[in-house]
């Protein structure tokens, strides 16, 4: 796949799973990004700039392959994919990397996988920024039954409009195992409930689109959380948004106001 220099592997779970470790010889503070559903590091955090953006900034920027994607370990269980096993996927990297506290990014799934971090290891979490994810971390984001059975359909063709094209699309162009994707939908819709909401006391970013029809609305979400805050991407979708460059300035503000010797 292209734009894999520098990827290197750790294991967990007996999954291998890939990740890069940008700018780590010049000290700066640690920056995890944990992508979203069918994407990779490359697709969700290289190609739209956020390691460049990031890495520029002073920040040393790791990234993984969630199981199931890219170039990590592959399953068919839906167990496999719980968000508290991609959230100890994502300690297990931390541990791997003698990392004692980092700032952890979460785009989507990424998002629900990093609440979960937050709440399983807060003492490893310094802050959290949740992209593409508003209040359906607590009350879902809709039927995602139809989107399996679009990544498990032989003939594209057959696939209806809306969401399931969408992510089939997706899929295909991001050549992943659409079996494991299937299976990893089944397993990564947990609920946070409200209560576990409202313990993640670390400070965080939720950042939605404000044509993202996913997410859920960030206030409501920001509104449950001791110290958070809610950012409104302006005239994004959901796949647009992480990109967007007022994302990237709202998101180097954030963590400069929050550094990790606090």
């Amino acid at each position: 796949m292209a734009g894999e220099a520098g990827l290197a592997f750790f294991e967990n779970e007996g999954f291998d799973l890939a990740f890069i470790d940008l700018n780590q010889e010049h000290g700066g503070e640690a920056v995890l990004l944990i992508h979203g559903f069918a994407s990779t590091h490359f697709v969700n955090w290289v190609a739209p700039s956020w390691t460049t953006t990031l890495t520029q900034a002073g920040y040393r920027v790791i990234a993984l392959d969630n199981r199931g994607h890219g170039s990590s370990s592959k399953s068919t269980i839906a167990a496999d994919y719980e968000p508290e096993r991609m959230a100890a996927d994502a300690v297990a990297l931390l541990d791997h990397l003698g990392i004692a506290r980092a700032h952890v990014m979460g785009y989507s799934m990424g998002a629900r996988v990093s609440a979960f971090m937050a709440l399983a290891a807060p003492e490893r979490v310094a802050s959290l920024v949740l992209g593409g994810l508003g209040i359906g971390l607590v009350e879902g984001v809709g039927d995602w039954d139809p989107i399996a059975d679009a990544l498990l359909a032989t003939d594209a063709a057959t696939v209806p409009e809306g969401r399931p094209r969408m992510f089939r699309n997706f899929a295909d162009q991001t050549r992943s195992d659409k079996g494991a994707l299937a299976a990893c939908i089944a397993g990564s819709r947990t609920l946070l409930p409200a209560d576990d909401a409202r313990r993640i006391t670390q400070p965080t970013l939720i950042g939605v689109g404000t044509r993202d029809d996913i997410a859920g609305d960030p206030d409501e979400l920001a509104a449950l959380m001791p110290n958070a805050e809610s950012f409104a991407i302006q005239k994004r979708d959901h796949m647009l948004a992480v990109g967007d460059r007022t994302f990237k300035a709202r998101v180097l503000e954030f963590l400069g106001d929050h550094p990790l010797a606090t």
